[in-house]
């Protein structure tokens, strides 16, 4: 079981959490890109390449046998902020769609490139799957 950490009289983060608690096995996800499970983009959408990333990381969560809201931390690249900023409606569906509204500790960094050169977008999850969840 995980539970968000805040600090006392802040205001509180808007779709991540500052910090989580949680003890368990930890799962590492390495990042995942918006292609499916044959290694091909279907879209150049970015929202679009993040739901499939998110997609991806939760599968093989379930395949550790834990579940979405086994996420304590997201770290998402991306390949231009302001697309990133641009598809906030859309990404935030997509983001509740797949992950509810668990919202784990995250960050977010610009980078000039992913080694795929189509991708927009790579995440890496960290999770703690419980005793309860196998």
């Amino acid at each position: 079981m995980s539970r968000s950490i805040e600090i006392p009289g802040a205001a509180r983060p808007r779709g991540y959490s500052s910090a989580m608690l949680a003890a368990g096995e930890h799962i590492y996800v390495s990042g995942q890109v918006g292609w499916n499970s044959d290694e091909v983009f279907e879209t150049d959408d970015f929202a679009e390449q993040a739901a499939q990333a998110l997609r991806n990381v939760v599968a093989i969560l379930h395949a550790a046998g834990a579940k979405a809201d086994s996420i304590v931390r997201l770290t998402w690249y991306v390949t231009d902020k302001r697309e990133y900023r641009a598809a906030m409606e859309n990404l935030g569906k997509a983001y509740r769609d797949i992950l509810g509204r668990h919202y784990p500790a995250m960050t977010l960094v610009e980078v000039s490139a992913l080694l795929e050169d189509r991708a927009k977008v790579e995440i890496e999850a960290t999770a703690v799957r419980t005793v309860h969840e196998e």
